[in-house]
């Protein structure tokens, strides 16, 4: 069996949501798309934003991040919102220069 399992890692990611309101992610493909992202930005050079063991692999790090919850999956509200901000952010300093 893998430790931590896909459903000790969806009860990590959706421990904030309230009851009554939609989870941050249902399924275990949420999971690994998840995670298959993160281990390709530490394979492009990002840190690690937990402690590495020597010879750890980057999918078993981006299993450890999300499930020491240091890693987290941002909804489409919450996507939506960043991008916004950053849209409103470049126009300003467009408009500055």
């Amino acid at each position: 069996m893998i430790h931590p399992s896909y459903v000790d890692l969806m009860k990590v990611v959706n421990k904030g949501v309230e009851e009554g309101e939609e989870p941050v992610i249902s399924s275990r493909y949420s999971v690994v798309m998840a995670t298959a992202k993160r281990a390709r930005q530490i394979i492009a050079g990002d840190e690690p934003m937990v402690k590495v063991k020597d010879k750890q692999k980057p999918l078993s790090i981006a299993v450890e991040e999300m499930n020491q919850d240091t890693l987290r999956i941002l909804t489409d509200e919450e996507k939506d919102k960043l991008e916004n901000a950053d849209v409103a952010e470049e126009v300003e300093s467009t408009e500055e220069n």
